[in-house]
């Protein structure tokens, strides 16, 4: 249908205790980010309509969030 979307996660830190490390989680469709989850934040932002929907729903549930979170310790 000549749509196009994918998901991609990130680590980044800067040095080797990995203590100041952060998890971002990219949710786009047809090449632009539509929801990121950065841990640095902990919890979900909507760059787009549909993206500040689906925020508010995913920011709503505890044990979504919950499992973000602590993917940064994994």
């Amino acid at each position: 249908n000549g749509y196009y979307h994918s998901f991609w996660s990130r680590c980044i830190h800067s040095s080797r205790d990995f203590s100041d490390m952060v998890m971002v989680d990219n949710y786009i469709f047809n090449k632009d980010v539509f929801i990121q989850f950065n841990s640095t934040v902990g919890e979900y932002v909507g760059y787009t309509e549909l993206g500040v929907y689906n925020a508010e729903l995913w920011n709503k549930d505890p044990s979504e969030l919950q499992q973000r979170r602590a993917r940064v310790e994994t």
